[in-house]
């Protein structure tokens, strides 16, 4: 099929496959699929292009995140999302993305939330919209409305996306000077458009303008051809929201929804969900009866009940003989130091906002510790060191506490006080891809032994020009460099973010992959040339002389409490024999059996199992369930047989009766499940 354009400059696109078009420039990504395929053509939703002239990367990623994305014009060096329709007018690489591409998905959300937009506005004209972004979910539009939107409301507003879809109409990109949007939006009374368009455009600049029939909306797209391919939707819910998070501003709805590109997704959705609100470590925690968090102490601190206390010491045990294991010193820092320490560590000055406020005692002000690098370092510099010290590796399950704002709390993830599994590693220059290796070797072994087979790998940099980064280029560039290198030795893919990094140093962050695809940011490795230079550490090198080392910080737990809340969702508190709180539970058949029931439990208990005897008048299946909603690993039936001939009948959680065995075989199975850390049964 020919190009529509004509025009005397040509551009060149090259396909994915390598092979290299040379086109009219103003062509259209859906000029291009049209001259490949008609069929192609039609089954594409959008396109992913990238100057082929060679320019500095952007974080795209990031850039599609925020806020601003969705007004901002786009840098033009990195990959990027567009329209269909978008004219093409330099050369590019192009990925034509069909429905099954993950970016893809993120469009038709939006997309679906201007479709949501039209339908209100059709519905309740006197609405002022806000913004209507895609979320990793689905999608929300803010509004505001002077009547609050009712259930009714919300099944009204998903009809009438309904008759929308069916119109089929081509969303259309516009521009117009920023001066005609700015006095449209004014005169319509719409404060939140006005607002997005005196903060994320400049005067002078043209605005683009996205329309679908009658309805116009300020955004910088990407959108899907039209609202026809928005295919499969539900509107699920509402809330409030201040506009700008001010109290003093106007109260504004936020409706909620979400969309996938068939049914059978939309339905594996709320499945999904199902299985989530299942997994919740809140209701869970309360249930069986691990945590809480009491109101009258107040909210983000834990308290950690007789079942969840057992847990965390199997965790911290296993952390804490792992440490010892790999040379490290386990130490103990205080809780609270005095300010002038945090000045010169730097966090008074950069995170501040984020610790407890000062506590003006009789000699200094005070501050509760947000990290345990401060001391540790002080420990490091209590004594001499030499060459041949190093390196010193230091461990603490420490507390830390953190102001997190009211509202951001969210049960064992987002909390004001928490355990961190907290090292710091001081060393040589020459020994930093070492120890850098076996932080990445230890943070495996964390997932394995805790049951995840998958995780994601990140590598945050620094922003040059930012001064909340501490440092010289120079050293920024070294430490950036070691983490790669390993990173690239190892093998492991991973995805650079700059200027993610900590004020301090550049870090790999391993996100682990739970149960139900989730990702979660736990463990951690920074790499830090500032704290030592600011506290000037030193050690004494082969050639006689001082000098400085550099640090390694790492957690992989992250905090005991996240770490907690995600083993509780991952294994719907259903824990591996070696973390159960309870790993046995024993179910006399009647009173007579009690005697034999006491033996078998301090048999038991004398292997090291943790084991509870139900004693009560209960009937035999009541005990069975009662224990099966404790999710006890084992259940051990015992009666006039099994008492007979010194055995059990062995009932294994999620699997059923198994039949009798001796007990001294039924001991040596449990404990070797315990010892090798076993996730299954």
């Amino acid at each position: 099929m020919p190009y529509p354009y004509q025009v005397s400059n040509p551009i060149k696109i090259q396909l994915p496959d390598g092979s290299v078009r040379e086109v009219p420039s103003g062509t259209s990504p859906l000029d291009v699929a049209n001259s490949i395929s008609p069929r192609l053509a039609a089954a594409v939703v959008v396109a992913r292009i990238q100057p082929l002239a060679p320019a500095e990367s952007t974080n795209e990623a990031a850039l599609e995140a925020s806020e601003e994305a969705m007004y901002s014009a786009h840098a033009s060096a990195g990959p990027r999302i567009v329209d269909l329709t978008t004219p093409l007018t330099e050369d590019v690489s192009l990925e034509l993305l069909k429905e099954s591409d993950p970016s893809s998905l993120k469009v038709a959300r939006h997309s679906a939330a201007h479709v949501m937009a039209t339908a209100i506005l059709e519905l309740f004209p006197e609405t002022k919209l806000g913004h209507g972004p895609a979320t990793d979910n689905g999608f929300f539009y803010d509004v505001y409305r002077a009547t609050p939107f009712t259930e009714s409301d919300l099944a009204a507003i998903e009809l009438r996306m309904v008759d929308v879809v069916k119109r089929d109409e081509p969303f259309v990109r516009v521009e117009e000077s920023r001066d005609k949007g700015l006095a449209d939006y004014q005169q319509q009374g719409d404060f939140m458009k006005v607002h997005f368009i005196e903060r994320f455009t400049k005067p002078g600049e043209t605005i683009s303008l996205y329309k679908n029939g009658n309805f116009t909306d300020f955004c910088r797209g990407p959108h899907v051809p039209s609202t026809g391919r928005v295919k499969a939707f539900k509107v699920t819910s509402i809330a409030g929201a201040y506009w700008l998070g001010d109290e003093k501003n106007q109260q504004l709805q936020r409706i909620y929804g979400t969309a996938f590109f068939n049914q059978k997704d939309l339905d594996a959705h709320f499945k999904h969900l199902e299985e989530v609100k299942a997994r919740d470590h809140r209701v869970l925690g309360k249930q069986l009866d691990l945590f809480s968090i009491q109101e009258v102490a107040g909210a983000g601190l834990i308290f950690w009940h007789p079942k969840g206390g057992l847990i965390r010491k199997a965790m911290e045990d296993w952390m804490r003989e792992e440490c010892i294991r790999r040379g490290y010193h386990m130490v103990f820092t205080p809780h609270i130091m005095r300010r002038e320490l945090w000045r010169i560590s730097g966090h008074e000055e950069v995170y501040a906002e984020n610790m407890y406020p000062p506590m003006e005692l009789d000699d200094a002000e005070y501050r509760l510790k947000p990290m345990n690098c401060p001391g540790h370092i002080l420990i490091y510099k209590s004594t001499p060191k030499s060459y041949r010290d190093l390196p010193q590796r230091y461990a603490e399950l420490g507390n830390v506490y953190r102001y997190e704002r009211s509202g951001t709390m969210h049960g064992l993830l987002r909390v004001r006080g928490f355990t961190q599994d907290d090292a710091h590693v001081f060393c040589t220059r020459a020994q930093i891809t070492s120890e850098i290796e076996a932080c990445l070797d230890f943070a495996e072994a964390v997932l394995h032994t805790f049951g995840f087979k998958e995780y994601r790998v990140e590598l945050s940099t620094h922003q040059p020009g930012n001064k909340d980064f501490i440092g010289t280029p120079e050293e920024w560039a070294e430490s950036e460099g070691a983490l790669k290198d390993v990173l690239v030795k190892r093998g492991l893919t991973f995805q650079t973010f700059p200027g993610e990094a900590a004020f301090y140093g550049p870090k790999i962050d391993i996100k682990l992959v739970d149960v139900l695809g989730r990702l979660w940011q736990l463990s951690t490795v920074q790499f830090d040339f500032n704290l030592p230079r600011r506290f000037e550490l030193e050690y004494i090198g082969e050639d006689g002389a001082p000098h400085q080392p550099v640090m390694v910080h790492r957690a992989l737990f992250g905090s005991v409490e996240r770490f907690f809340g995600v083993l509780i969702e991952h294994y719907a508190g259903a824990f591996p024999m070696w973390l159960a709180p309870v790993q046995v539970g024993l179910v006399p058949i009647s009173e007579k059996h009690l005697d034999y029931a006491a033996s078998v439990k301090t048999n038991l208990e004398a292997a090291g199992l943790r084991v509870e005897l139900d004693t009560s008048n209960q009937k035999m299946n009541a005990k069975i369930r009662d224990f099966g909603l404790q999710k006890i690993p084992f259940i051990l039936i015992l009666g006039d047989k099994e008492a007979a001939t010194d055995s059990v009948s062995v009932r294994v959680r999620a699997k059923g009766d198994e039949g009798s065995v001796t007990l001294a075989d039924f001991i040596a199975r449990a404990t070797k499940l315990v010892a090798d850390h076993s996730i299954d049964l």
